[in-house]
């Protein structure tokens, strides 16, 4: 019983988390939905963990516990080849903005120079404004 009400009450706390999360703007909502569905899988089944041995039971695994935990290092082993994606795509992103600012710079510091060469060349007469 003690373990069931832990179980419950710990999803219930990360259920506050995740939600405070989302208001603040601090995840992302396509994670936040992801943690939201994990959540609302895992509360009903810690506050009735007999659904569960159900369920192991029509898979044939011996035991709730065995699913659970099977099935956590499936959902963690998803989340991270998810993020490593997402990485991978940023650092792609990171890398074409470099190569797009260094391409920017070199034009803007020709560009100066180019300025700069023209003011040492030009006649100082031709500075002076004709309005006066």
């Amino acid at each position: 019983m003690k373990l069931t009400l832990v179980t419950g009450l710990t999803g219930l706390v990360l259920l506050g988390t995740i939600v405070e999360l989302l208001r603040r703007r601090q995840l992302r909502e396509k994670y936040g939905m992801l943690w939201l569905g994990l959540l609302f899988v895992v509360i009903p089944l810690s506050l009735f963990p007999r659904l569960l041995d159900g369920v192991a039971d029509l898979l044939g695994v011996a035991s709730g516990v065995s699913l659970v935990l099977f099935l956590g290092i499936v959902f963690l082993l998803l989340v991270c080849i998810h993020l490593s994606w997402e990485v991978s795509a940023l650092e792609e992103e990171t890398r074409t903005l470099a190569e797009e600012f260094a391409l920017l710079r070199a034009e803007v510091e020709a560009e100066r120079a180019e300025r700069a060469e023209w003011t040492h060349r030009a006649d100082p007469a031709e500075l002076v404004s004709r309005d006066g």
